[in-house]
């Protein structure tokens, strides 16, 4: 995951930190120049990491500080909040055209994933209440229209496409289509190139002076790290780019063009890619994302996925069958099946404060979700609804049909059992007063049950 070296570089610095009690000056600036050398080794542009540190230790001298009985954590707190503002401190939003429909142009360098996270852009739009409509302006590239058709067709997004004819045409012709049939907003796919030169740059130009577009959006893969400021300031020299989509934050990059781009080009990360599924877009909140790199989680955005994809009815009714002990195989199936929706468990649990350096080296198999709801639909509806009755020719049974072993089977029953017992004690006064104090409790649970 992006930040991990950075993370764990930030971490030692303010353990120091810490067990010092009170800090003096030469303390601070210490632990700024090794958080200075981790910043650069995370790929950060060196005269953004200068000024970074520079700002930090400037606030964090002065005697108030120094003589706090909590001058680590002033510092500590300090760090978090220009790593915000580094970022933008604010999350940047879209802006939406009070004529329809509102212009997106995508843009970026080949192999940037301009086609797919304009798909997700569709996703994500479609998620808030619009009828996008995704446009081929790539004429180019082998297969690039075949493409955007594929995963328009993967997020129920149509595709405007005119063949070969010149990008600018397309670009006007689809904008009076989506007029015409109600789309409120439009998504250019333009083309791109190895590398920049002005033939790509001059055809971007003429997209913007045929047709009004309000959001110039500018996909930069992550993983080439320093290079992505660099290309971030050469289109946006150009055209003016509004806004960044920076992809592959989830592999393994030192995550340097996050901390940069933003105060280099002074343009900011609307979204990030975060995975290769077509739901896998995130706003970007850089006050998330310092708490994240800083190793405190990111319970809000927890919260927003969760909010976002559970069933509310589903849920209360849920609860009321907790409450009155009638949790079945029913029950567990849906709650496998709406966790499934969310993205992987190690992703949600990696949002959780201190949680995502314990999971650094836990493989979490997401395929064995697959094999318990497997296993849960082989049983016939009355299994479901009195798993007692399942004996040994039944498990056998259920096993044949899911293509697992009885051992699983009898797993899955054990853990079954194991949660209904435990939802039993809870719903007493003594269980949920038992459980308000664990919640209490520092540290938190001790395993994950994994």
């Amino acid at each position: 995951m992006a930040f991990e070296n950075l993370s764990d570089k930030l971490s030692g610095v303010f353990k120091r930190l810490r067990s010092k009690g009170k800090l003096s000056e030469s303390d601070v600036k210490a632990a700024m120049r090794e958080v200075r050398l981790a910043l650069l080794e995370a790929d950060v542009n060196y005269k953004v990491a200068k000024d970074f540190t520079n700002a930090v230790t400037e606030k964090c001298v002065g005697e108030e500080v120094l003589e706090s009985l909590t001058a680590a954590q002033t510092v500590i707190k300090t760090v978090r909040d220009e790593l915000a503002a580094l970022m933008g401190s604010e999350q940047a939003r879209l802006r939406i055209s009070s004529k329809l429909p509102t212009v997106i142009m995508m843009c970026g360098l080949q192999g940037s994933g301009k086609t797919t996270h304009s798909a997700k852009l569709a996703k994500y739009l479609k998620g808030q209440g619009h009828r996008p409509l995704l446009v081929a302006c790539d004429i180019y590239r082998p297969a690039a229209i075949e493409q955007l058709k594929v995963v328009g067709k993967a997020v129920d997004t149509p595709v405007f496409e005119m063949g070969t004819q010149k990008p600018e045409l397309t670009a006007k012709q689809a904008v009076a289509h989506a007029r015409d049939y109600g789309y409120d907003f439009v998504i250019l796919d333009t083309a791109g190139r190895l590398h920049i030169d002005s033939e790509l740059m001059d055809e971007l130009k003429r997209i913007t002076e045929t047709v009004e577009v309000h959001d110039i959006l500018l996909v930069i893969d992550a993983m080439v790290g320093q290079d992505a400021v660099n290309i971030a300031k050469a289109f946006n020299d150009i055209l003016e780019i509004d806004g960044i989509i920076l992809t592959k934050l989830d592999g393994d990059t030192r995550g340097g063009a996050a901390l940069s781009v933003r105060a280099v080009t002074g343009k900011p990360i609307m979204f990030t890619g975060v995975g290769e599924k077509l739901d896998e877009l995130d706003e970007f909140h850089p006050d998330r994302m310092a708490s994240r790199i800083l190793g405190m989680g990111d319970v809000l955005s927890l919260i927003e996925r969760v909010e976002s994809e559970i069933d509310q009815k589903q849920a209360e009714e849920t609860a009321k069958r907790l409450e009155q002990n009638k949790f079945d195989m029913n029950d567990l199936l849906s709650q496998f099946q709406q966790i499934k929706k969310m993205g992987s468990i190690k992703s949600l649990l990696s949002m959780l404060p201190g949680m995502d350096k314990q999971l650094r080296d836990v493989d979490i198999d997401d395929r064995q979700m697959l094999r318990v709801e497997a296993v849960i639909k082989s049983m016939t509806k009355k299994e479901r609804e009195k798993p007692d009755i399942i004996n040994a020719s039944r498990r056998r049974r259920i096993a044949a049909g899911a293509g697992v072993k009885v051992e699983d089977v009898n797993k899955l029953l054990r853990q079954y059992e194991q949660m209904k017992k435990m939802f039993k004690q809870m719903n007493t006064k003594g269980g949920k007063r038992n459980l308000m104090r664990g919640m209490r409790m520092p540290g938190g649970p001790k395993g994950l049950g994994f």
